[in-house]
Parts: C-alpha cells; structure tokens; sequence
C-alpha cells in the first residue's frame, strides 16, 4: 500500500489558511530539444516564463521555464543574464534545450484555495439529505486524495495525499494532537492566527515520516 502525504493544510473557523506544510510534493519536470521556430507560446506572468499555447510531449499550459541549455532561469533571464525571450527569437540560437516545470503553490495562491474550499465545505453540508452532515470527509480525484477533518470548534484539517492511501482519517486525528499540544497550549499562540511554532512543525515532519515508512498501525 502506498503510503505518500503530499501536504498538510489548517483552515481556521472563519475560512483561512493558517497552517500550510509542503511534505512530499512529486517533480514534474520535463526536458526537451527544440528546433526554429519554437512552436509553443510563451509569455512572462507573475515574475515566470509560463507556457500559454502550444502544449506537447509532457509540457503543459501553465508550465513554467526553468533551465535553457541547462542555465537556470530566474525571472526572464538566464543565468548568464540573457534575456529568455531575445534567445528563443534568435534562429542562430537553435537547437535549443528547455527544461520546463510545474509550478508551485505560492503561499498566496494557497490562501486562494483554502478561502475557496471553506463554501464547498458548507455547500456539501447543506446538500445533506439529512440534518447534521460533517461535510466533506473525502474527496478523490484520479492523482490524489484529499481528506478532512473538522473539530467542534470548526478548525479544518486537511490532508492531500496518494489516491490509495488508506488510514488518512488516523492520521489527521494525530495531527489534531499536535495541534492541541504545542499550538493551542501556547501561552503567546492566538486563535485564528498563523501557526508559527517549531516544535508543532518537527513533530508534524516526523509524524509524516514514521507514517509514510510504517503506515497508520503503530499511531
């Protein structure tokens, strides 16, 4: 049984994100040869090369620019201070190697998502034939699993992880403990602010560890 947490996420009473831990995030990366004219747009969004038009062999709308002839990019330029655009342009360039990846989550765009799955939250409760819905437990897509579990108080927790992982409602009751241990009693922590404490964050990294190498028996 594969036993792989993406990412642990804590969405506050009122909606926000005030907890986000990137643990086991898979690079998607693809590296590919290209001849004149480059035949997939690009453009410069939010301090990235992105791929707008022209998806292919693994590189996908949305994809961001990495490295060209193996030279890391950072923002539009090369490594050497190249400007990416003026080097894809030039024939005389080509063949030319691109690395390209996925992006990502900024710490911004995942306040976005928390924010948004806080009414699909109540939606799925109001959708309940009957009085009394947890709300969502368990979304599955066919690349992850996402499962949910919400206190008395209404603090979400949230983990993203393999599709067929199993055991994941052990593991966020687990973290739940950790959360009233080193973050609640906490005399300087007040609720519905960031959680910013090191000992929550080292017993969190280590509870996904011992998880992910021996499953959920020994919780």
């Amino acid at each position: 049984m594969k036993m792989v947490i993406y990412g642990v996420y804590i969405v506050s009473k009122s909606g926000g994100l005030i907890y986000n831990y990137d643990h086991n995030i898979p690079k998607v990366e693809t590296e590919k040869t290209f001849g004149y004219p480059l035949d997939i747009k690009l453009e410069y969004e939010n301090k990235k090369v992105v791929v707008v038009f022209g998806q292919r062999d693994g590189i996908n709308v949305s994809h961001v620019l990495l490295t060209v002839n193996g030279s890391p990019v950072n923002g539009r330029t090369t490594e050497d201070g190249r400007d990416v655009f003026e080097v894809i342009e030039q024939k005389e360039n080509y063949p030319l190697s691109l690395k390209f990846g996925r992006p990502r989550a900024t710490t911004n765009e995942k306040i976005v998502l928390a924010s948004m799955f806080y009414p699909l939250f109540a939606l799925a409760s109001q959708l309940s034939p009957v009085p009394k819905s947890s709300g969502i437990e368990t979304l599955t897509a066919d690349t992850f699993k996402l499962s949910c579990f919400q206190t008395l108080t209404g603090v979400k927790f949230i983990v993203v992880t393999d599709p067929n992982m199993q055991g994941a409602d052990i593991v966020l009751k687990r973290i739940y403990e950790l959360y009233s241990d080193y973050a609640l009693k906490n005399p300087f922590y007040s609720l519905e602010m960031p959680i910013r404490c090191e000992l929550f964050d080292t017993s969190l990294h280590t509870l996904l560890e011992l998880v992910e190498k021996s499953g959920t028996s020994n919780l």
